[in-house]
């Protein structure tokens, strides 16, 4: 065990986002962290990372814990070289080595400035002297993890690469906990796959949110659940998850349903009691006075959103017509030759690297941008709804409902007239709220904003430049479903693989130096093109120099110890395991930690015993085979 809290607290003035949770974190575990938007998960993780404290809460800790995080959003006031940046992470010793870094950078400008020279010498000087240069190997090789040059401007990066950057950073601590907040955000599909293989093999604990389902299943080994102020443990992967998920949900219904049932008949009982007889059963009366307490304290679960699109008059069949288009972006060649057709009712996935042309390609289709060479041709009728993925059509000196409709209370939805709150609410947005400035949402709510706002204007084709950043996982599979409905032309631009895969018809593959490839159905086939090639390329350098293959040893035979290990190990495993999940969900819960009959010490130390034993007895079994 790395980390315990217990009876965690924490409220902003409305309905508590944790109420008395419980969370352990142990060596090696990866766990997503879901739950909806507004419910806390970027609170929490700004607890755990020591940002803001808990209203209340008990915690127990490894001595000189490290906790590492990365952020959403990338600051804004970062400058210097990814070497300064990354640098910067292990505080006054390493910016000393930034500077001697920069000065050497210097120093090859303008090789005869002896102030530069004197000054490198002195940083030298104080580098031998202290643990400086140790320091250097340290983040060299972390950006060498990262596969970064250390000499780049930070400034000059794509998003993708400044967040790996910030990984880097936040790994110079070497972290016992790393916590991460939407990783995906801003990375193409190559740099998430990246992610996805880099955190699969690091050797620390991780805590992470995120929306982006085909990565939460290939990295995370556990899932926490923030629902209603609490967190429940799940000792199983993703696509389990939702399994048992929504067999605890419907469970929770029909203890509710029979609950209501027994409350109302009790209702009808004391009012009858009320004018039939004086005398009473007390008891019944207190029963039914506590049933009163327990309905008016519980939380019930959110209402899904409503995604209705406000739908326009059929486009003509023949949507968009591009004919050998080109376009470069100075010296760099961005989208050559490309021709193709959009007809009425396609939906298209737009991918590629970040800086590839994406957004320029969709300019181009839109009219907004003139080709350099060839014709763009759109057909009758478009009525074009866009997406910013930047949000700026936000004006943040408005409230909610006054960004989504600004010239007065009542919208208009395939026809039939609706007061703009109740809109709102199908969108999860509280009369409160909607009148509230727009600066208060989270980073999920604005997205659903932006929704709100795009699904009143009546469109036959929808433009959706990264649609998915920042909504959670149930809003996004809400707004898969609607897109499959919609008869209108789609343009999706996305990273997301799941959400991809599971609406477009056709995919658009920008390389990124000219050529731009068409594939039937989502991204994966373009990925397994991308595979084929990376292997090409790796296995091309190596060609002429592979060296002659080794003859095999021959396979020893097993001793009888090791044939019965073979038989009986995974027994054994599938014991401890269950032991594991019995005892992590014990701990888990807030009732463990009230019980004064509890162990935590104990328990926690059998729960790290237990997963060194599992362990070592996988590696055991691998070994044997």
């Amino acid at each position: 065990m790395l980390l315990s809290y217990r009876n965690l607290t924490v409220s902003f003035g409305g309905p508590k986002l944790l109420d008395n949770a419980g969370l352990t974190i142990a060596k090696r575990e990866r766990i997503c962290l879901l739950g909806r938007n507004g419910e806390g998960k970027s609170t929490l993780l700004r607890i755990l990372s020591r940002q803001i404290e808990a209203d209340k809460g008990e915690v127990e800790a490894i001595p000189g814990l490290r906790i590492g995080k990365l952020d959403q959003e990338v600051p804004a006031d970062l400058g210097g070289t990814v070497f300064e940046v990354v640098a910067a992470g292990l505080g006054q010793a390493a910016r000393t080595i930034a500077e001697y870094h920069h000065l050497l950078h210097e120093l090859g400008e303008r090789p005869d400035d002896a102030k530069i020279a004197d000054r490198l010498d002195t940083i030298q000087h104080e580098l031998d002297q202290t643990d400086g240069w140790a320091i250097e190997h340290k983040v060299e090789n972390i950006l060498q993890r990262v596969e970064l040059d250390g000499d780049q401007e930070f400034a000059a990066l794509s998003g993708g690469n400044k967040r790996r950057a910030l990984l880097a950073r936040a790994l110079t601590a070497d972290p016992h906990i790393l916590l991460l907040d939407e990783p995906t955000n801003h990375l193409d599909i190559p740099g998430i796959r990246w992610l996805e293989e880099f955190l699969r093999k690091a050797d620390i604990a991780l805590l992470f949110v995120s929306h982006d389902r085909a990565f939460i299943q290939r990295v995370a080994n556990k899932i926490l659940d923030l629902d209603r102020g609490q967190l429940t443990r799940w000792e199983c992967d993703y696509d389990t998850y939702l399994l048992r998920k929504a067999e605890l949900l419907a469970g929770e219904a029909k203890q509710q349903a029979v609950f209501d049932k027994k409350l109302a008949d009790e209702e009808i009982w004391i009012r009858k009691g009320i004018q039939a007889r004086r005398t009473r059963n007390e008891g019944r009366v207190r029963a039914l006075k506590k049933m009163r307490e327990e309905r008016a304290e519980r939380r019930n679960l959110q209402g899904k959103s409503k995604l209705d699109l406000n739908d326009a008059q059929a486009s003509g069949r023949k949507v968009v017509t591009i004919k050998e288009v080109s376009y470069s972006w100075g010296e760099q060649r961005l989208i050559e030759n490309f021709s193709t057709t959009i007809w009425r009712g396609d939906k298209i996935g737009i991918v590629g690297l970040n800086g590839s042309g994406k957004t320029t390609l969709l300019n181009l289709i839109l009219k907004k941008l003139e080709p350099q060479s060839g014709s763009v041709t759109h057909g009758t009728k478009l009525e074009v709804a866009y997406f910013d993925q930047h949000r700026a059509q936000l004006d943040e000196k408005l409230s909610v409902a006054e960004n989504v409709h600004p010239s007065g209370e009542m919208v208009t939805i395939n026809g039939k007239p609706r007061h703009i709150l109740s809109y709102l609410q199908d969108f999860l947005f509280t009369p409160h709220t909607s009148r509230s400035p727009i600066t208060k949402l989270s980073g999920g709510e604005r997205a659903r904003l932006l929704l709100a706002r795009l699904f009143l204007q009546p469109a036959n084709v929808l433009v959706l430049d990264e649609p998915t950043n920042d909504l959670d996982i149930e809003t996004v599979e809400l707004l898969e479903e609607r897109l499959l409905e919609y008869s209108g032309t789609l343009l999706l631009v996305s990273h997301d693989r799941s959400f991809l895969d599971n609406v477009v018809t056709s995919t658009i593959a920008l390389e990124g130096n000219g050529p731009i490839e068409e594939y039937v159905g989502g991204c994966e086939e373009w990925l397994k093109k991308q595979d084929a090639k990376n292997t090409a390329e790796k296995k091309q350098p190596n060609k002429a120099s592979t060296p002659e293959p080794q003859p095999t040893a021959p396979q020893r035979k097993l001793s009888n110890k090791e044939r019965e290990a073979i038989k009986t190990l995974p027994g054994k495993i599938r014991q401890m395991e269950a032991e594991l999940a019995s005892l992590s969900e014990k701990m888990a819960s807030a009732e463990y930690y009230q019980d004064p009959a509890s162990d935590l010490t104990g328990d926690a130390k059998k729960l790290e015993a237990l997963e060194t034993e599992i362990l070592t007895a996988y590696e055991t079994l691998e070994s044997l085979h």
